[in-house]
């Protein structure tokens, strides 16, 4: 559970820093080669290019957590499930896996596919696709969150029901 949930506040923070750091770097970048790109570039097409480069990296890490939590997921699945009396912890981890299954299938394409539309588009008016696509952020955002405190549900259930014998 601990890494199923680590990779998940992981991936939250990565992704959201990733945005966070071109406004920092554009505003204060220690490199000055790098401050002399951007005045060439002119700070909003740079400004457009690297938040373009973020949303793909999002793009990969999104596709490959949900990815790698399967396996995570289906461990955790037989691990506690051979413990008796885990009924509690058992079934909040298959509802995990379900949530994650359901974001791989139906949120994480779709979002992937509207925000690839988005990108480098200068939306101005916003165009429909924008509030669906944070509508789809919005969605797998609160999945993950559902999933985060149903891991820490799920570790104290295993902790309240098979505590430790050290002494």
């Amino acid at each position: 559970m601990a890494i199923w949930l680590a990779g998940s506040v992981f991936i939250a923070v990565v992704a959201t820093q990733n945005f966070y750091t071109i406004d920092r770097l554009l505003e204060r970048s220690p490199n000055e080669a790098f401050r002399v790109v951007v005045e060439l570039m002119e700070n909003p097409s740079a400004r457009d290019f690297l938040r373009y480069l973020s949303s793909e990296l999002n793009r990969l890490y999104f596709q490959y957590w949900n990815l790698v939590q399967l396996p995570v997921g289906i461990i955790a699945l037989r691990l506690v499930s051979r413990i008796p009396g885990s009924r509690h912890a058992t079934w909040g981890i298959a509802t995990m896996l379900c949530v994650v299954l359901f974001l791989m299938v139906f949120i994480t394409p779709s979002m992937l596919s509207i925000g690839r539309s988005l990108d480098l588009v200068h939306q101005d008016p916003p165009s429909p696709s924008m509030r669906t696509f944070g509508l789809l952020m919005a969605t797998y955002s609160a999945l993950t969150l559902v999933n985060v405190v149903l891991g820490v549900l799920v570790t104290l259930w295993i902790q309240k029901e098979h505590p430790s014998q050290e002494a």
